[in-house]
């Protein structure tokens, strides 16, 4: 499966569903889908996707072969090919369901804490920082596309 923002958006669904399950946070379950795009935004800065990855080699194809001598389907040369295992290779082949990390576990889990602070649409949080954070990693580095 490739991975995209819908992939990202998947993960912010199950960390506010599991946030939820244990009573980590309260929101207006009127706002349960502005909170996932928020999340999932945030997510994006800790994580590439597949389709960032494509978007990425492209650019650097082009910067070496120039817009207008691009081939038709790009994504199908050998240059493209050797950009994109040249920039996976550049997240030591460190994934978590086909999203690569950008920053560590780590960091995004402090990252997530920060954004469950001081996100709006969150009534409140319970919890230390420590105890979020400890359980966004745990969380995280379960997540998988084919369960969730």
């Amino acid at each position: 499966m490739r991975t995209d923002f819908d992939t990202l958006r998947t993960l912010a669904a199950y960390t506010i569903n599991l946030l939820a399950e244990a009573k980590m946070i309260e929101f207006d379950i009127d706002k349960r889908e502005a909170l996932a795009d928020a999340m999932a935004t945030e997510y994006g800065v800790s994580f590439a996707t597949d389709e960032d990855i494509r978007d990425q080699a492209i650019e650097e194809v082009e910067d070496k072969m120039g817009a207008d001598n691009l081939p038709e389907d790009v994504t199908e040369s050998e240059m493209f090919n050797h950009a994109r295992k040249e920039i996976i290779k550049g997240f030591s082949g460190e994934n978590i369901s086909g999203l690569y990390l950008v920053e560590s576990l780590h960091e995004t889990a402090l990252r997530m804490t920060k954004f469950l602070m001081d996100c709006e649409m969150i009534d409140d949080v319970f919890g230390t920082d420590e105890e979020i954070h400890q359980f966004l990693v745990s969380k995280i580095r379960t997540f998988s596309t084919k369960k969730n």
